[in-house]
C-alpha cells in the first residue's frame, strides 16, 4: 500500500500556492496535493483531503450523492431528563441551574 493518496478536492489542482507548482520553465502546472497516510488518519476523511477547504468543496459538489447513501427520513431523538437545582451565582444571588442528562431507556 502506498503511503499517500491524492487529494479528492475538485479544485485542489487550481489553488495558486507554491507547493502545487510542478514542472520546468515553459511547461509548469499546478498539481493536486498528496495527502500522507498515517495510522491516525487512515480511516477518516483526513486521508482523502489536503485541507478543510478541499473537503468542503468535495462535500458541496457531491451533497446529493453523499446523502443518498444514508437518507434521513425522520428525526433522531435522544431521551433526556432535565434536572433543575437551586444554587447561587457568583454574586451570591439565588439562581436555578439547569442540567440535561441523557437517559438510558434500554436498561443497559
Amino acid at each position: 500500500m502506498s503511503n499517500f493518496s491524492w487529494c479528492h478536492g475538485p479544485t485542489c489542482h487550481g489553488q495558486h500556492t507554491q507547493d502545487r507548482i510542478r514542472g520546468v520553465k515553459g511547461s509548469k502546472v499546478l498539481r493536486t496535493k498528496k495527502v500522507q497516510l498515517t495510522h491516525w488518519n487512515q480511516n477518516s476523511f483526513y486521508s482523502k483531503f489536503c485541507s478543510q477547504g478541499c473537503y468542503n468543496a468535495f462535500a458541496n459538489k457531491h451533497i446529493q450523492e453523499i446523502t443518498a447513501i444514508a437518507p434521513r427520513t425522520e428525526a433522531l431523538e435522544t431521551p433526556i431528563d432535565v434536572v433543575k437545582t437551586k444554587s447561587t451565582d457568583w454574586r451570591g444571588e439565588p439562581c436555578i441551574d439547569t442540567t440535561i442528562k441523557t437517559v438510558d431507556n434500554h436498561g443497559g
